[in-house]
């Protein structure tokens, strides 16, 4: 069994504050000082603490004014989705592959609760991506920033913050590791049309139809990334 260090342990006792003491974002934590005194431990290990979970996002310090509870944002867990996707990837795992098909998981088996929830108005925002995507498309590509926003209203009706995040993850993890290893070879028009008949399937609330249109949408990736047997 490997033990904890001090450091870690100060770490794990700053987390069990914050829910004890019911401290949101933004909040401010106690002082180094009093941290030291409370935990009965060194500066140092205050300090190494503080500064790892900032990394981490669970805290913020700032210089001149305290430490505050940071924005508890998934940034970290991006970036070591991201790595670990990469370097396996480069080690012939078939680790892109992977986290695309836990992607596809989440997104094909929630579009079925969209097509009950959807409005109107968020209708009507994601027809207006599709038509930029397509005038971005007619300039050869379509920008990245449209396909994130498009995939982040799609399920803004479910009103589930933690899962906004989490398909946000795994596409911004998806993204930066297709970026680092170059893979974008996407057909725009083929693109803008797997985006318009997911958006038609849940107007039309048609669930099977829209769950093989996000299906469809993730065919051609599927089949690029897909481990050779």
């Amino acid at each position: 069994m490997v033990r904890s260090t001090v450091t870690e342990d100060v770490q794990s006792w700053i987390r069990q504050l914050i829910v004890e003491r019911g401290l949101a974002p933004g909040s401010p934590l106690p002082t180094e000082a009093e941290l030291v005194e409370l935990f009965e431990v060194s500066r140092v290990s205050v300090r190494e603490a503080l500064k790892a979970l900032q990394a981490l996002h669970v805290v913020e310090i700032r210089r001149g004014f305290g430490t505050f509870v940071g924005s508890l944002s998934l940034a970290p867990f991006v970036e070591g989705l991201a790595f670990r996707a990469a370097v396996r990837h480069r080690n012939g795992e078939p680790s892109l592959y992977e986290l695309m098909r836990v992607r596809e998981a989440l997104e094909t088996g929630l579009i079925d609760s969209v097509v009950t929830t959807v409005p109107q108005e968020d209708l009507d925002v994601l027809r207006g991506l599709v038509d930029t995507m397509e005038a971005e498309a007619a300039e050869g590509e379509i920008a990245r920033s449209t396909d994130r926003a498009f995939h982040l209203a799609l399920y803004r009706s479910l009103e589930n913050h933690l899962l906004s995040e989490v398909l946000d993850a795994f596409w911004a993890a998806m993204d930066q590791v297709r970026g680092v290893l170059g893979d974008s070879r996407e057909d725009p028009a083929e693109t803008c049309a797997h985006h318009r008949e997911i958006v038609e399937a849940v107007a039309a609330g048609d669930r099977a139809r829209a769950v093989l249109a996000m299906s469809t949408h993730f065919d051609a990736l599927r089949t690029r990334l897909a481990p050779e047997r």
